[in-house]
């Protein structure tokens, strides 16, 4: 398991190639939820997610051989976003893998930064692949499954614990685990007293099921969170979520879309059911802890487009 050491070392490696995005009160959200929120504004880091600091992260750490052969990443969107855009702004040349599901957008902006994009027919297909391009030479960076990724996404949680005040409950959205692993990470070495609370998607459960199981097992991929549509979760992400998070809590796709709704009427920001499903989990977070809770959000990502909003508007019936 990484430490503080490692995500300290990694906020200064990356410091000048990523944004320091603001830690603020949201007087909306309180109001909505009835108890003091406070958000981290992952969504107005570059690529638009948190992402970007992982990807930094592993591709400065990379020697000159690895930087000449150049890197291959797999993503259910952002991942393959931060990697292709970094990777561009650092002269390093990279392959991304996405499967169709991924959204339009995430496709295109991968391929205007430089990136060679590969399409599949799922995730697990993607994965396929990219074990294949790892074996001709390139470098994987993967999206969760390595300690320098993972220590770099930690610098969201060493930025948020030393700029919020008084918190009770963080939670964080869960893909393959790499986020969370990192933001637990940090806080329990800066806030120990803080709850920590993982969020997923239903159809895009794989650390709640690994949690469930006792350790890593595959699932069937159907939520409409690409971004947190993880085939499996690693071991690596698995130990750090089992001995530091206190629960996942798994919501409805319905009711990610609906929190999209609500972030923007209330906070103000424009996000993606990746994180739009931390609305729902925190209302259950505050039915079970009670009014003298303190949340932060860790609000990861906002790469929707306005056509895919409609659409998922549309298809649950929330007008």
């Amino acid at each position: 398991m990484i430490g503080i050491t490692d995500i300290e070392a990694a906020a200064e490696r990356i410091a000048g190639h990523v944004v320091r995005t603001p830690t603020l009160p949201s007087p909306g959200l309180s109001g909505l939820l009835g108890v003091p929120v406070t958000v981290k504004l992952e969504l107005l880091q570059r690529t638009g997610s948190f992402k970007a600091r992982g990807a930094a992260a592993k591709l400065l750490s990379l020697g000159e051989a690895e930087r000449a052969a150049g890197v291959v990443a797999v993503s259910g969107g952002n991942h393959g976003i931060a990697v292709a855009v970094m990777a561009a702004a650092l002269d390093v040349k990279a392959t991304v893998v996405m499967p169709r599901s991924a959204p339009a957008r995430a496709i295109e902006i991968a391929e205007e930064a430089g990136a060679s994009v590969r399409l599949t027919d799922g995730m697990g297909s993607a994965f396929s692949l990219v074990n294949d391009l790892r074996d001709e030479g390139l470098t994987l960076v993967h999206p969760f499954d390595d300690p320098v990724v993972i220590a770099g996404q930690g610098t969201v949680g060493l930025e948020f614990a030393r700029d919020a005040d008084e918190l009770t409950d963080v939670l964080v959205s869960v893909g393959g685990g790499g986020l969370i692993s990192g933001v637990a990470t940090a806080l329990r070495a800066l806030r120990p007293q803080v709850r920590i609370w993982g969020v997923e998607t239903e159809g895009a459960e794989a650390m709640a099921e690994a949690l469930k199981a006792g350790g890593p097992v595959p699932v069937e991929v159907s939520s409409i969170s690409t971004t947190l549509s993880a085939p499996a979760v690693a071991p690596l992400t698995y130990e750090h979520v089992a001995a530091l998070v206190g629960e996942v809590l798994v919501v409805p796709d319905r009711e990610a879309v609906r929190g999209c709704l609500e972030l923007a009427e209330h906070a103000k920001v424009w996000t993606e059911p990746a994180a739009g499903c931390l609305l729902p989990a925190a209302r259950r977070v505050v039915e079970r802890v009670g009014p003298d809770a303190r949340l932060g959000l860790v609000v990861c990502g906002g790469n929707a487009s306005a056509v895919d909003m409609a659409s998922w508007v549309e298809r649950f019936g929330l007008r």
